[in-house]
C-alpha cells in the first residue's frame, strides 16, 4: 500500500514537472516570437485576456494578470498609445470604463498565436497520428478536470 502511494506521488511529481517544463518552453518560444512584434510580454498577456474574454475593466484585467491596478493602468496607457486597445464607457453605467481590444491588437494576437501553433505543429510532426490524438484527448480531459467545479 505504501509503495503504491509512493509510486503514485512520484508519477504526480513527474507529470507536474513535465507540465511545468512544457509551459516554460512555450513561454520562452512565445517571447522569441514576440520580438518580431511591437509589444512587450505583459502587453501580450493583457491582449490575450481581452481577446479571450472581451472588454474588461482595469480591475478585472488586474485580477486576471495578478498585477496591481496602477501597474495595469500604466500597461493599458502604453497599449492605448500604440492603438492596441481603447478605453470605452460602459453602455449600462457611464461611470465604468472598459478596455476594448482594437483591430491592431487583435491582429497581433492572431499572428502570434498562429506562429505558436506553427511551432507546435513542427514539434508534433515527430509523433504518430495516434499519439497526437491521445495527447489532445488527454490534455482536454485534464483541462476539464482542472476547471470542473
Amino acid at each position: 500500500m505504501q509503495e503504491s502511494k509512493n509510486n503514485e506521488m512520484q508519477q504526480v511529481a513527474h507529470i507536474e514537472k513535465s507540465l511545468r517544463k512544457i509551459a516554460d518552453i512555450i513561454k520562452q518560444r512565445g517571447r522569441e516570437i514576440l520580438t518580431q512584434f511591437p509589444i512587450t510580454p505583459p502587453q501580450f498577456v493583457a491582449l490575450q485576456w481581452l481577446h479571450e474574454y472581451g472588454d474588461m475593466t482595469i480591475g478585472e484585467l488586474s485580477n486576471k494578470m495578478y498585477l496591481a491596478c496602477s501597474t495595469t493602468t500604466d500597461l493599458v496607457d502604453r497599449m492605448e498609445k500604440n492603438e492596441l486597445v481603447e478605453r470605452v464607457k460602459d453602455t449600462n453605467d457611464r461611470r465604468v470604463v472598459r478596455i476594448h481590444l482594437l483591430e491592431k491588437g487583435a491582429t497581433i494576437i492572431q499572428e502570434v498565436i498562429k506562429k505558436r501553433q506553427e511551432y507546435l505543429s513542427d514539434v508534433l510532426k515527430h509523433l504518430s497520428e495516434e499519439e497526437v490524438n491521445v495527447l489532445e484527448s488527454n490534455l482536454s480531459h485534464l483541462y476539464d478536470e482542472m476547471t470542473r467545479d
